[in-house]
């Protein structure tokens, strides 16, 4: 881990992913990651260290976003 991280904010897809990836490894495949409330994902994002975006702040196309982003940085690990 750095000794520095810059603040993620919601437009910071991949750094999202991969900071769900690391909490969650594969207990989320493609097909869980797709079925995955808003609500809840929306909760997990904002529980990331050094997320400095509010939930005011977040819309659908976000958490969209995130989840697409999620799925890359999973099957990147499947290799």
């Amino acid at each position: 881990m750095n000794a520095y991280e810059p603040p993620i904010h919601w437009n910071d897809y991949e750094d999202i992913a991969l900071k769900l990836y690391e909490r969650f490894g594969d207990d989320f495949n493609e097909s869980k990651i797709y079925r995955i409330r808003f609500t809840e994902l929306l909760e997990w994002v904002l529980a990331i260290q050094g997320f400095e975006g509010t939930r005011a702040e977040s819309n659908e196309g976000h958490l969209e976003m995130i989840q697409s982003s999620w799925v890359y940085e999973w099957r990147d690990n499947q290799k």
